[in-house]
This record gives structure tokens, C-alpha cells and sequence, in this order.
């Protein structure tokens, strides 16, 4: 028993680390990061739910975009102009909305979820390692425990694709059991700090306002 917890234990960790290459490090993102806005819920679980969208124009949009570094100024500002419907704190709530709800799909094993807010290329890291969890027998029992900071990271219009990394900082504690219910890792009793740069993308010629989830950094 103790040969097999300890096997289990092992396999736990070489999903964690399968968990770290899908989500990346990447060194070229040197930004200024300014923080924009604060979010907090309380202990909580949330359900998963639709995630926000802006669809208006909001007066205070000049204001909002004062104070940034000038590359994440520009890009903002390049992707209010060509999207008028475009209103940043309506996006960050967004972001911060898709951002609770991706992660806890994943820890929960629902691809049917996770496709509809990721591209195929994130889709498809998030499925491998769902996967691979499963053949493993080892079953993920995470709790996001509070969302401390939303800061947006990086923006940029590239044609008519709007790109905007943002830089989410929350307490998350994990927990591993295996098929029979015995914890081979974590604890959910000890939260850990979690630093994570996702970037969300949207064509802004279409009339779907959804953002999509293309890439996961760590950092």
C-alpha cells in the first residue's frame, strides 16, 4: 500500500510539472505592470457561469486607459478605437469572470466547458493533461480560494485580432487523490500564492463579443 501511494505520489507530481509546461514561462514579457483594478470573493466555491461581456461604450474609457506604460497604452487605446463597443473594466471583469471558471473546468475534467472558451491550441494542452490525469487515476480537488489582483499585462491590435495579456495574482490550494480516494499531494488546508498571465483574443469583425482564452504563461 504504502509502495503504491508513494508510486501515485510521483505520477501527481509529473502531472504537476505536465500542468507548468501547458502553462509556460515565457521571459520576453518585461512590462511595466501597473495594476489596474483589484478583485476579491470570498471562500466560497463560485458555480461556474457565463463569463461577462462589454457591450457598451463607457464615458470613462479615456480616464481608464491613463496611467499605463506606454506599449499597453497604445495597444489599448488602438483596440478602443477600432471596437467602440470595447469598455476595459467590462473586459477585466470578464477576464477575471473566464479566468475562475477556466480553472476550475480544468480541475474538474470538463473539456465540453473548456472548449468554448479556448482556442483549439489551448483546448488541446488542457485536454492532454485531463487525459493523462485520468489514465493516471488521479482525480484534482483545487479551490480558488480569492482572486487578489486583475492587472492588464500586455495589449496589442495585430490587423483586426485585439490581444490583451493579463497578469491574474490568486491563492489557490491543491489537493491530489487517487482512485480510491487517499491523498497522494496537497492539502487543502495550505493556499498557495498562483502568478499566471493569460492572454484572451477576439476578432473584432465579428459580431460574437466573446474573448477567447490563447495562451497560458506563469509569472
Amino acid at each position: 500500500m504504502i509502495v503504491e501511494i508513494v508510486i501515485l505520489a510521483m505520477i501527481a507530481a509529473f502531472l504537476g510539472m505536465r500542468l507548468y509546461s501547458v502553462l509556460g514561462r515565457r521571459a520576453e514579457h518585461e512590462e511595466e505592470i501597473i495594476p489596474t483594478n483589484r478583485f476579491e470573493r470570498g471562500d466560497e466555491q463560485s458555480q461556474p457561469r457565463q463569463v461577462a461581456q462589454p457591450n457598451v461604450e463607457s464615458p470613462q474609457t479615456e480616464r481608464t486607459l491613463a496611467g499605463f506604460p506606454p506599449a499597453v497604452e497604445r495597444g489599448l487605446r488602438e483596440i478602443s478605437t477600432a471596437d467602440r463597443n470595447f469598455e476595459l473594466l467590462g473586459f477585466l471583469e470578464g477576464a477575471k469572470g473566464a479566468y475562475e471558471v477556466v480553472l476550475e473546468a480544468f480541475w474538474r475534467g470538463d473539456k465540453e466547458e473548456l472548449k468554448e472558451l479556448c482556442d483549439d491550441d489551448v483546448y488541446e494542452s488542457f485536454a492532454a493533461v485531463i487525459d493523462e490525469r485520468e489514465e493516471a487515476g488521479i482525480r484534482m480537488d483545487n479551490r480558488l480560494i480569492r482572486v487578489e489582483d486583475v492587472t492588464v499585462y500586455s495589449a496589442e491590435l495585430d490587423g483586426k485580432i485585439a490581444r490583451i495579456a493579463v497578469r491574474f495574482v490568486s491563492d489557490i490550494a491543491s489537493v491530489s487523490y487517487d482512485k480510491d480516494d487517499n491523498v497522494v499531494a496537497g492539502s487543502l488546508d495550505d493556499a498557495v500564492e498562483s502568478r499566471d498571465i493569460w492572454t484572451f483574443s477576439r476578432d473584432i469583425r465579428s459580431d460574437d463579443p466573446q474573448w477567447l482564452l490563447d495562451e497560458t504563461d506563469q509569472g
